[in-house]
């Protein structure tokens, strides 16, 4: 026995420096299927468990020590015509929050052309419209929040079928890739809800990329989202026929990260990949184009959904909206269930209340 409990000892610390690192990317897809009430193998269940537990102490992508954020940022909703590092304020741009008048009147008209539609994509009394979230693990778990009050929300239309796209791990980079599985996925959560790809005529956008450090300063790193977001946008259109409208919010507040998946300044910063986008679709860029009358259409109309940064504990003033260090996990990034319900919420009262989305609301 004094021979045999040393080599168990030994066997058991060798397997556990041999234990291969997390793929957060699985992890990610499994949470979402548990979070649906599927029910995992017990392999599948064991690997979830043992991705919690590194979750819970701190082991991220990216996961280096991250400083801690000392600074303060006034929010694109609140900058007006000043300046950060060259760019104005406003959503719009020009301290602008709203959409101009002539980019509303197309949008309205776009919104007109939303119907329920059968799986053919043909309009039918019985049909469907889909809304598709479209983003990485943050915006998987807010949207799946905000599915379990929409879908018990009085004022939801009875026609609208809300599916969550996004996935864990899947950032610009990756949706910009038709290669990628997580194209498989979407399809697979459509036919689980019982609708089809030409039944999608809304997406919500809520994206980054991981890192953004490795990229560059800003504005280096925003244009790259903003690249690989022009091309998610390319196959989006071409996965989704009857797609009409893309709403696009930013990140939420990135200064309790521990670690350099996205931190401050860089989740703030990205707000004005989408930014740019929205810009140049309204000077009428070829690449972003969603009017048939103006030549091909190569992406839906892009219009600002709720805008979801805020600076840390300092309310923002036009709605006391602020954010607290018990909103996000460990890793000062992904959103606790307290910080999934704040986004959650956000998004279910702008859609209750936009004049663009009278599709998401009864008759």
């Amino acid at each position: 026995m004094k021979t045999f409990l040393p080599s168990v000892l030994l066997l058991a610390c060798t397997l556990a420096a041999a234990e291969p690192t997390i793929d957060w990317n699985r992890a990610g897809q499994l949470h979402q299927r548990a979070q649906r009430g599927e029910k995992l193998t017990p392999e599948e269940q064991v690997y979830y468990e043992r991705a919690k537990a590194a979750r819970a102490k701190g082991s991220q992508p990216s996961g280096a020590t991250q400083p801690k954020w000392t600074g303060h940022i006034t929010p694109l909703t609140e900058l007006g015509t000043a300046k950060y590092k060259g760019e104005d304020g406003g959503l719009y741009g020009g301290g602008k929050n709203e959409p101009p008048p002539s980019h509303l009147e197309a949008a309205l008209r776009e919104v007109a052309k939303i119907q329920p539609l059968d799986a053919e994509g043909k309009p039918a009394k019985d049909g469907k419209v889909v809304l598709l979230s479209v983003g990485m693990s943050n915006t998987t778990q807010s949207y799946s929040r905000f599915k379990q009050l929409a879908d018990r929300d009085d004022a939801k239309s009875p026609q609208l079928v809300i599916v969550d796209g996004a996935q864990g791990g899947q950032t610009g980079m990756r949706w910009a890739d038709l290669k990628t599985p997580l194209w498989a996925e979407v399809e697979n959560r459509l036919q689980r809800a019982g609708v089809s790809a030409r039944q999608v005529q809304v997406i919500w956008m809520k994206q980054a990329e991981a890192g953004p450090a490795s990229l560059g300063d800003f504005p280096r790193h925003a244009l790259v989202l903003k690249t690989n977001l022009v091309t998610s946008l390319h196959n989006l259109k071409a996965k989704f026929p009857n797609l009409r409208v893309a709403y696009l919010s930013s990140r939420t507040y990135g200064g309790y990260a521990t670690t350099g998946l996205n931190p401050e300044p860089y989740a703030f910063e990205t707000a004005f990949a989408p930014r740019w986008l929205v810009q140049d679709q309204i000077a009428g860029k070829p690449e972003l184009n969603y009017d048939a009358a103006r030549g091909p259409v190569k992406a839906p109309l892009l219009l600002w959904g709720p805008y979801l940064w805020a600076d840390g504990e300092t309310p923002r003033k036009a709605d006391g909206f602020l954010y607290r260090k018990e909103d996000f996990a460990n890793d000062g990034t992904h959103p606790t269930s307290a910080g999934q319900q704040k986004v959650a919420e956000l998004l279910l009262k702008f859609f209750k209340g936009d004049a663009t989305a009278k599709w998401f609301r009864k008759e």
